[in-house]
């Protein structure tokens, strides 16, 4: 697809001066270190509008563009092409006749397109462009998926291909390897995997139960299912992931814990593989370690100016503790390390203990956690201590002795960024309250709490404003009449966000700074309540106004903010 073609984009994008050059040269360094395509940073980072950049790419190189797809792809010109071609010149027939076919092509800078299939098919071919990712879903539905599809693996796993294991009796761990050896199992397991990255999956769920055998994607935070393979082939399907993992495939009885790196379309992926022995079989999660998060920007995270220009004022202090806070899989890891990018420079030494290692980056010194060997946060944290580091990030204060060392670490002179679960920022207070650390020692040392959640995005090619229902805006706290002429949106659903409405994730945030007033009230051991108030008067906003910001802006509805706060 065009996407691949990062040379051509970066050259487009240099002479139409659609970036600060400085700005796309960063960018350009992130494509090469990540292998995520410049076009694909370009967009999912905000720089340009999609529908704009894609127009402007068709007047650069001379095609008519395509927003608008018909509702249904005339039969003849289906016909008239055969699944090969349009999936590997990556176009979808609009309209054809004897002499004539018209093609919507995902990639324009493929300049042999119009010889090869005019020779091919026999016919005048007309070339339009458009959405490279609406094409792929159109010739995915009409022509199916590239090679053999999981229907396909399905189908043939299901006419006895694959040898299913014994029911009944023990197998030795010869047999589990060869079973998960088998050409269809393999296949099945790639495919799965390669599905779940190219639909920006950001875990793949395997879960066996007494009749059934599903698998789940989670994308954007909610779960979607697939075609689930028979119930028998769980084993073999599970051993594949765990041969991957480097896990011992005879051991069903006790979790385990992996890691497995693969290449999907020439981009390397990080999987984190997590086995749990269940009633039915052990249930396995493959958490997507998206290795362009370790070099986001953190001005790219779409925060409000005030909060963006706190963080970067606290992460430059000499010391102090921050925290960010917030349920699993809100994005906090996400936050710290684009802060500690802020900071990773020559002249200080940066180390963090993690559990595990998620991310792995240059010039920071990452240990990861082992309790079964005695390296917990609080043994790694002493330790540190004893390497002369400049900034510590730990990856949970979870109990009142690692609580302390960190504050005796910020008294003396280190910066530390950790984080916390907790529902808000002023909670975090409290939290550590409740896990006896004394309260002066936390007014002395603690500088910040950055609360946060994801919401998922309304999808920009479906968004449709409305009206909402009063019971609506009564969940949001707020009278209609103070609504004025404001707009609220939702996403109808279509190809690009696969019908559901939304494409994509934002955080909200909550900001708590301290000041005099706010250690005061710590210091008298002032319920979670009072401190947040107090923060109110002094300028924070909620998550749950930050979400209302997020709404006006078009960004999200109604229902993600009320679901997340």
């Amino acid at each position: 697809m065009f996407l691949s073609h990062s040379p051509a984009i970066y050259e487009f994008l240099k002479e139409q001066r659609l970036l600060p050059l400085a700005q796309l040269e960063e960018l350009n360094e992130e494509h090469k270190a990540t292998g995520k395509p410049l076009a694909d940073v370009v967009i999912d980072l905000g720089m340009v509008e999609k529908d704009d950049f894609l127009r402007r790419i068709a007047a650069h190189l001379g095609y008519d563009y395509v927003a608008e797809f018909p509702v249904q792809f005339p039969g003849e010109a289906i016909a008239a092409l055969t699944g090969k071609l349009a999936r590997d010149y990556g176009v979808m027939p609009l309209q054809a006749d004897a002499q004539n076919i018209d093609l919507l092509v995902a990639d324009p800078f493929n300049t042999s397109a119009v010889d090869d299939l005019t020779f091919a098919l026999d016919r005048k071919v007309r070339l339009y462009f458009a959405d490279p990712d609406k094409i792929e879903v159109q010739i995915k539905q009409h022509y199916g998926e590239d090679e053999e599809s999981i229907d396909d693996l399905l189908q043939e796993i299901s006419t006895g291909k694959v040898a299913a294991p014994p029911a009944g009796g023990e197998l030795s761990e010869r047999d589990i390897e060869s079973m998960a050896d088998q050409t269809p199992i393999i296949k099945f397991v790639n495919l799965v995997i390669g599905q779940a990255i190219r639909d920006k999956a950001s875990d793949i769920h395997f879960e066996p139960f007494e009749h059934e055998f599903k698998i789940r994607y989670r994308i954007d935070g909610s779960l979607y299912e697939m075609a689930p393979p028979p119930k028998a082939l769980a084993l073999p399907i599970l051993s594949r992931i765990k041969v991957l993992a480097s896990l011992n495939i005879a051991e069903r009885r006790v979790p385990q814990d992996g890691r497995i790196k693969i290449n999907i379309g020439g981009r390397s992926v990080d999987l984190r593989v997590s086995t749990l022995p269940t009633q039915f079989g052990e249930s396995v999660v493959l958490r997507v370690l998206d290795q362009s998060a370790v070099r986001l920007d953190i001005s790219q995270l779409g925060m409000p100016q005030d909060v963006l220009d706190g963080i970067q004022e606290v992460v430059r202090r000499p010391n102090g503790i921050f925290i960010v806070t917030g349920p699993t899989g809100s994005g906090k890891t996400t936050t710290l390390y684009s802060g500690l990018r802020i900071i990773n420079t020559i002249d200080l030494k940066l180390l963090t203990a993690e559990d595990p290692v998620e991310y792995e980056i240059e010039g920071i010194m990452q240990v990861p956690v082992n309790p079964l060997v005695g390296l917990t946060f609080a043994a790694a944290l002493r330790s540190f201590l004893r390497q002369d580091p400049d900034v510590i990030m730990l990856g949970e204060i979870r109990d009142l002795e690692t609580a302390q060392i960190a504050i005796q670490a910020s008294l003396t002179g280190h910066l530390v960024l950790s984080t916390l679960h907790t529902n808000d920022a002023s909670g975090a207070v409290t939290r550590l309250v409740d896990m006896g650390v004394e309260p002066f020692l936390i007014a002395s040392s603690l500088e910040a709490v950055l609360a946060q959640r994801l919401v998922r995005r309304v999808c920009v090619q479906c968004k449709t404003s409305y009206i909402p229902a009063d019971d609506l805006i009564a969940q949001l706290g707020i009278p209609r009449d103070q609504i004025g002429s404001r707009q609220f949106f939702y996403g109808k659903g279509c190809p690009t966000c696969s019908q559901s409405g939304y494409r994509g994730r934002m955080g909200i945030y909550e900001w708590l700074r301290m000041s005099e007033a706010l250690r005061d009230l710590v210091t008298q051991k002032a319920p979670t309540l009072v401190i947040k108030q107090k923060a109110i008067e002094q300028g924070m906003r909620t998550v749950r106004d930050d979400g209302m910001r997020a709404i006006f802006d078009g960004n999200t509805s109604i229902e993600e903010v009320i679901k997340y706060t």
